[in-house]
């Protein structure tokens, strides 16, 4: 590796280092998370969920089971109170306080009755806020309870769990239980006149066991849904694993033949530039072949046709009958002779190797002229330094053939070759002012020399994997346009020398 590589690679891992400490590392508990299955993500997720909804279901049942509850109690209670004290708190229509005989009967009831069973203290209080009795005995209370006082006086049961903060709360306090407070109008029998409230304490019965109940009920609940939610998500997640799989498996495949078809057209397009530089090899053997045979016969028989023409000359008598042959066959020979050396001339091409693109399309456009005494304009863009032979070979090949129709069908006029050169796309053109090929002709399937001359410009081109099209018409001219990817070329295919 070289030392700029070594460098680079350095410079690469450093950034990527200290792009890694930039970021904030995530939490043991977030990677966990995100490498856990969706199952799993999906049972967290829901237990959060249904764990805060049925937090809040059971809250509000357990409270409404706890109104509805007091509520119950304290008219049960207002009930069972009434019944026990309405005879006793009579006295109180004309005074102010009870009798010992009234407070001892009192005392009696809660001692030794079943009401101790439910009621555990029992105070009275007279419409001013005076306490004239307390099951407690107690001597006094620095504060008694005028707003649930005034709501009984107006004829209304209040009841509710007493949260027991009060001073007058010490020996509920003390009894450690929870409590419901009721106060209960007692009232005058006959009138109905409320002559004091009674505030009673009451045993909270069976709420601590129906709130389990109610617990217990939610939680399974919950759980029964997260336990059916958790396999149909499982379910799903396993079909959508085995998905993945086999979309994995088929990508991989895809990839393969992906893999496969670019080797198959890398070894089509270095067969093609193979085959173009053995054809171009055979182009030269032949016309090595008819420049050192038949193009030698037939200089050797012009040789001998003169030395006939010089017997002649010496004897004219003899030769007289033989001097018309003779000048047809000299005639047909320096024909020959001059057509085998064009097509040798044209089989062999120049040596190109050492020239770049711009400098062989000089050339080829310089012998054009030389050869037909014709006019080419030529307009070259900025053009590659290097080029691969087989393209070279090829864009040569193309202008020659397309200028020698020219100058044939079109007589020379007009004749323009034009390049352009942007994003590894190279782009020639050879036009013409001539009368145009007609649209049959130019798509028929006749063998005939133009038919074959344009279907081996076009195998030209396509072999090497270029583009070709031709666009002519009568009276507008022709014009031949190649299109070659040089950039994607040059990385398919390996260089193939001559």
């Amino acid at each position: 590796m070289s030392a700029d590589a070594q460098v680079e690679s350095n410079t690469t891992a450093s950034s990527q280092s200290e792009l890694q400490l930039a970021l904030p590392a995530r939490p043991a508990w977030r990677r966990w998370l995100a490498a856990s299955r969706r199952s799993t993500q999906f049972v967290i997720a829901a237990a959060l969920i249904l764990g805060v909804t049925m937090s809040f279901v059971g809250n509000l049942v357990s409270q409404q089971i706890r109104l509805a509850a007091a509520h119950s109690a304290g008219e049960g209670a207002a009930i069972y109170m009434e019944a026990y004290l309405d005879e006793y708190i009579q006295e109180l229509t004309s005074a102010r306080q009870l009798s010992s005989a009234s407070i001892q009967a009192i005392d009696s009831l809660m001692r030794d009755t079943s009401l101790k069973q439910h009621v555990v203290s029992v105070k009275i209080w007279l419409p001013d806020g005076t306490n004239i009795y307390s099951s407690s005995k107690l001597p006094e209370y620095p504060r008694s309870p005028m707003d649930e006082i005034r709501q009984a006086l107006q004829g209304r049961i209040v009841t509710g769990l007493s949260e027991l903060e009060n001073e007058e709360h010490a020996y509920e306090r003390s009894l450690n239980i929870p409590l419901y407070e009721t106060y209960v109008p007692l009232r005058e029998v006959g009138s109905g006149r409320v002559l004091a409230v009674g505030e009673f304490y009451e045993m909270e019965h069976e709420i601590g066991s129906i709130h389990q109940e109610v617990w217990v009920t939610i939680g399974g609940a919950t759980l029964a849904m997260l336990t059916l939610l958790f396999f149909i998500v499982r379910r799903g997640d396993r079909i959508i694993e085995q998905q993945q799989v086999a979309l994995c498996r088929q990508m991989n495949a895809q990839a393969e033949l992906h893999r496969q078809n670019e080797l198959l057209q890398q070894k089509v397009t270095r067969a093609n530039h193979e085959f173009a530089t053995i054809n171009e090899l055979t182009h030269r053997r032949l016309g090595a072949d008819l420049h050192d045979g038949p193009a030698q016969l037939l200089t050797l028989i012009l040789l001998r046709l003169d030395e006939l023409s010089a017997i002649r000359d010496r004897c004219p008598q003899s030769a007289a009958c033989a001097s018309e042959a003779l000048e047809t066959i000299r005639s047909a020979a320096q024909e020959s002779l001059r057509e085998i050396r064009d097509i040798s001339r044209g089989l062999a091409l120049p040596e190109i190797n050492a020239l770049n693109l711009e400098e062989e399309l000089r050339l080829v456009t310089q012998r054009h002229e030389q050869r037909t005494q014709t006019q080419v304009q030529l307009t070259l863009d900025s053009l590659p330094a290097e080029v691969a032979l087989p393209y070279k070979i090829c864009i040569y090949r193309l202008v020659q053939e397309a200028l020698n129709n020219a100058f044939r069908h079109a007589g020379g006029r007009e004749q323009r070759v034009r390049t352009s050169w942007q994003g590894g796309v190279l782009e020639v053109e050879i036009a013409d002012g001539g009368d145009g090929i007609a649209e049959a002709p130019l798509h028929s399937q006749r063998h005939d020399r133009v038919r074959l001359g344009l279907v081996g410009m076009r195998y030209r081109v396509e072999s090497l994997g270029g583009l070709f099209s031709i666009d002519s018409a009568p009276g507008q001219g022709t014009r031949i346009r190649v299109r070659f990817n040089l950039a994607a070329a040059h990385s398919a295919a390996a260089p193939v020398t001559a």
